[in-house]
């Protein structure tokens, strides 16, 4: 697809990952919105990169289905949604408690399904759009500590491969992208140390991989693309 023009929505765009994604979309001449629950980092980002800010937090439904309106408002119609709003909980089993195993589900599943029923009803309706999903190397192993993100990631990939399957008839392309290790706050806000490493992917690789696969014509896709750094070096 031409992305000059483009509308796009993007959650957790406020930073790391989502934000990198947004300024990939706007480079290529994409009209962006972006949500965060954190309305000054959100305000922010926005102003800094020339998106519409959208407060909203994924996990409640009532934002998402205000999100939808507010994006549509702006800009008429929506070709892209991109699922990125996403957070980590990383414990033993024998330590992990209800809420935070049901907080990492909450905005990794349950808002990526939300985001996701409110754009296809209007995709469905155009016979036309692009669902991309920010899933993770996560999705295609398990490791100690994490229960709840890397089964969050694994879900999210099981209703990917739904969701093509029921979207493909309205012309909906819907996409996964798995990055490995990725240098942004992530890391800090769950309780991981992530240094500074410019061997490491950064937030602007994923959204070029983001860019690519929505770039292709729309006669074809590319049904999951994983990231990798070539050579890390820690």
């Amino acid at each position: 697809m031409n992305l000059k023009n483009a509308t796009a929505l993007v959650t957790g765009g406020s930073s790391g990952i989502g934000q990198g994604i947004a300024e990939a979309l706007i480079a290529a001449g994409a009209r962006v919105a972006i949500t965060g629950r954190n309305k000054a980092r959100l305000d922010e980002a926005a102003k800094s990169i020339g998106a519409v800010a959208i407060h909203a937090d994924v996990s409640k439904e009532a934002d998402v289905q205000r999100t939808m309106q507010e994006a549509l408002a702006q800009f008429g119609h929506l070709d892209i949604l991109v699922n990125n709003a996403g957070l980590g909980t990383f414990k033993p089993l024998l330590e992990m408690d209800l809420a935070g195993f049901e907080r990492t589900f909450a905005t990794n599943v349950t808002g990526a399904m939300l985001m996701a029923r409110e754009a296809a009803k209007h995709f469905a309706e155009r016979k036309q759009g692009n669902i991309v999903n920010i899933g993770s190397t996560a999705s295609h192993r398990g490791a100690p500590n994490g229960t709840a993100y890397y089964a969050s990631k694994f879900a999210l990939r099981g209703m990917t491969e739904c969701w093509r399957a029921e979207l493909r008839k309205f012309n909906i392309r819907v996409m996964l992208v798995n990055p490995s290790e990725v240098i942004t706050n992530f890391g800090a806000a769950a309780g991981i140390a992530m240094k500074p490493n410019p061997s490491k992917l950064q937030s602007s690789d994923i959204g070029h991989a983001v860019r690519q696969v929505l770039e292709m014509d729309s006669r074809g896709f590319t049904t999951e693309l994983t990231v990798f750094a070539t050579n890390p070096i820690d």
